[in-house]
């Protein structure tokens, strides 16, 4: 009964990879404790990964893959969906497109955009945040949002913009400590040649123009040159594909470009800013 509850419990790819590894075992005449003793586990986690209890790790699923994969490469494939498992459901269709990316804008009004953040600020973003979530969960989004970070040096390599409204940056997450080294992160980031962080200042507004005022956005171009837009308010996913829509939203985002400070200007207000905390 257990058993049925854990797999009916577990995301649809950790259930299929789970369901692929004991079918394959079984084939090979492997006992649960002869497959763990072969990839460096014991019978238990084996037992756990296949009932759905405990999704299987990278390095779990790279055994998998030497063992029983056949060399088709079943287990290295899986791995990328149940990284999306671990997201928010709302996020996980983003998140495949943004694996691929080209190019890569975003323009945050509240918080570091999430391919930014510190395992730190994010721990305490998630945390914090309500509902409250159980701490096994919080560390596993945390676990999830901070391995998106293999995009900055994937290859091919993406381009990648963030605005920041100014206000992001004075707002404390977590504690003085964990906002002083999510600036620090901030400025690292703008040494990366593919990387391009900019701030809206606060007085923006005062000249009469502010073209953010409606909200963040990320704006993604896929391998095959397509357009898209990603909105998530209040926990919810919005994922646009209409032109016209997309166009409009690429002429805000240009314009809110315009209106920040430059790269340089910007990377001396977060310095500065630094240097307060």
């Amino acid at each position: 009964m257990a058993r049925a509850e854990n797999k009916k419990a577990a995301p649809t790819a950790t259930r299929l990879a789970a369901d692929i590894a004991r079918i394959l075992r079984q084939h090979a005449k492997l006992t649960q404790e002869n497959l763990g003793k072969k990839i460096g586990y014991t019978g238990s986690a084996i037992s756990a990964m296949e009932t759905g209890a405990q999704p299987p790790s990278e390095e779990m699923l790279l055994g998998l893959e030497e063992v029983l994969g056949q060399g088709l490469g079943i287990f290295r494939e899986a791995a990328k969906y149940i990284q999306l498992d671990r997201y928010p459901r709302q996020f996980a269709d983003f998140a495949l497109i943004e694996m691929t990316a080209l190019t890569l804008c975003s323009y945050q009004t509240m918080v570091v955009d999430g391919l930014f953040q510190t395992v730190d600020y994010a721990e305490a973003l998630i945390g914090g945040g309500y509902p409250p979530l159980p701490d096994p969960r919080v560390r596993g989004l945390v676990e999830a949002r901070i391995g998106r970070k293999t995009l900055f040096s994937r290859e091919p390599i993406p381009l990648i913009e963030l605005i920041l409204e100014e206000s992001v940056l004075r707002r404390v997450i977590g504690s003085p400590a964990i906002m002083r080294d999510q600036l620090e992160f901030l400025i690292q980031c703008t040494h990366e040649r593919n990387v391009t962080i900019q701030v809206l200042p606060l007085d923006r507004g005062k000249r009469g123009e502010h073209a953010g005022v409606r909200g963040p956005m990320k704006l993604v171009e896929t391998p095959e040159h397509q357009h898209l837009v990603y909105l998530e308010p209040q926990d919810e996913g919005l994922l646009i594909s209409d032109p016209a829509k997309v166009s409009t939203y690429m002429q805000r985002y240009a314009k809110i470009r315009a209106q920040a400070l430059g790269p340089d200007e910007s990377m001396g207000l977060i310095e500065q800013l630094a240097g307060e905390r």
